[in-house]
């Protein structure tokens, strides 16, 4: 990747069937000082039919809420992990719905590490903390990319 790359906005996929919480995440992304790019679909039939139109040109990083309708975050991760074409995407769980007890949280956690997913978040009900967490998974997927694209340039 040359220098001017570098700094190309991030492309992200939000899926997500909460219009309060598509919004709070838009408006947290806004306010991070990180170059971004924001597309939104509502459910899981969005997605897996956005990303098979945009298969040449896929986000960075996925944001799945995990409990949406017609087919939920779990069913996607599996399709997206399972398909060649979308394997590569990082894909991050965002969920509210989860609040059964740490026992059963990290059983979630530990299933959607299996399943692919690069983490698991729990959608904070602070805006500050959003924006945190939000910022924290954009730097993690930054300098992922930085780091293989001076592996891919040494070979």
């Amino acid at each position: 990747m040359k220098d001017n790359q570098q700094y190309a906005p991030l492309h992200i996929l939000l899926a997500d069937d909460d219009i309060d919480d598509r919004l709070f995440f838009d408006k947290a992304l806004k306010e991070i000082p990180i170059a971004t790019e924001l597309v939104t679909v509502y459910n899981g039939e969005q997605l897996m039919v956005y990303l098979g139109e945009n298969s040449e040109n896929l986000p960075d990083l996925l944001f799945l809420d995990l409990s949406m309708p017609r087919k939920t975050g779990f069913e996607c991760l599996s399709e997206i992990k399972e398909n060649n074409r979308f394997k590569d995407i990082p894909v991050v769980m965002f969920t509210t719905s989860f609040t059964r007890g740490i026992d059963l949280e990290d059983n979630l956690k530990n299933t959607l590490s299996r399943m692919g997913a690069m983490d698991y978040i729990r959608k904070p009900g602070d805006f500050e903390e959003l924006k945190q967490v939000i910022q924290q998974t954009l730097i993690n997927v930054s300098e992922k990319r930085i780091i293989l694209s001076r592996e891919n340039n040494l070979l």
